[in-house]
């Protein structure tokens, strides 16, 4: 494997490939990328406010002649962090799964806009998510655009002349979730499928869905890995994700059949191996996934209404444990 640092900013993979990091990975502070071939970009994601897209926006235009004009955005699925910066390639050809549009409609950065000015009245899940994400970003002003194309199951493009593959692996992380392939270059995009060195958030599952794409991933030749959060790797990250996915969900079925309900099982299941991986307390969005596929509903936590609660579960846990010394909030020097 290729070692890259783990720093903010443009890192070049090679071959007109660029992984655009931010550190430290935790809530909110994801990984973007940038194919070029024969004069022709793809961007891969933008980030949670105009700010930081701009900035990337800006390294990649004075790092590549051709990303002064980007031709197309792919968004992996339609988390903010993935989708608020999508107004600065408005008018361009904007690709996504049906399922992340879906997801786009329903959290707009105006309801984080509002989470803004309203924190404080929302009890522990405010003061959670203020302090975790809503401290560090800018929801103001973002208009929301939307993909104007989407697909399922499976699309090829050319940038240049350099095949891009991208494979619809959701729902799993979200109900939209796309990894983008260069098979030529042995690298993979994968949006929230990877969380590199954090616990991922299973919002919408199923669990078996995500352990799926995980082992479509290892059967690829590959050489990079960029994760949407965390360090770039190559396929042992895959590897440990998929050993995670697959522990929870058989840890979650045998506290099931012992009668426990998931916010037992989710302080009951020891993570013990994942002990150095940030943002434990979302064991508990996780574990309710487990819950769900092993009950048969196929419904996300977004349409269960059950995201609040979860948010205040994970405020307890995060609070408890910074209260203990076990967590330190997030990097404010950003």
């Amino acid at each position: 494997m290729k070692h890259f640092k783990y720093t903010r900013g443009l890192h070049d993979l090679g071959n007109g490939l660029h992984a655009w990091l931010l550190p430290d990975g935790s809530w909110g502070w994801s990984n973007a990328g940038l194919i070029e071939d024969s004069g022709q970009t793809l961007l891969v994601d933008t980030l949670f406010d105009l700010k930081l897209t701009r900035e990337m926006l800006d390294a990649m235009r004075d790092a590549v002649p051709a990303a002064r004009d980007i031709g197309m955005l792919v968004n992996t699925h339609g988390n903010g962090d993935h989708t608020f910066g999508n107004q600065l390639l408005e008018g361009k050809r904007i690709i996504a799964a049906a399922g992340c549009a879906e997801d786009m409609r329903h959290r707009p950065p105006e309801q984080l806009a509002q989470w803004q000015r309203d924190w404080q009245s929302m009890g522990t899940a405010g003061r959670f998510w203020y302090e975790v994400m809503g401290a560090h970003f800018d929801f103001q002003g973002i208009r929301m655009v939307l993909p104007n194309e989407t697909f399922q199951g499976e699309k090829r493009l050319m940038v240049g002349n350099k095949e891009v593959v991208l494979l619809e692996v959701g729902p799993a992380h979200t109900r939209g979730d796309v990894l983008v392939y260069v098979p030529a270059d042995r690298t993979v995009f994968t949006g929230d499928i990877l969380f590199n060195g954090g616990h991922p958030a299973i919002w919408a599952g199923p669990v078996s869905n995500w352990i799926a794409a995980c082992d479509r991933m290892l059967s690829w030749d590959l050489e990079t890995v960029v994760p949407g959060h965390g360090p770039i790797t190559d396929k042992s990250g895959v590897r440990e994700m998929r050993d995670y996915l697959t522990y929870l969900l058989a840890e979650s079925a045998r506290c099931r059949a012992e009668g426990m309900s998931f916010e037992v099982a989710a302080r009951k299941i020891s993570l013990d191996r994942w002990a150095n991986w940030g943002e434990s307390e979302r064991i508990f969005v996780n574990v309710h996934a487990c819950y769900r596929e092993l009950a048969g509903d196929a419904a996300s936590a977004e349409e269960k209404g059950i995201r609040m609660a979860l948010l205040e579960m994970m405020g307890e846990r995060y609070f408890e444990m910074k209260a203990a010394g076990h967590v330190h909030g997030p990097d404010c020097s950003h």
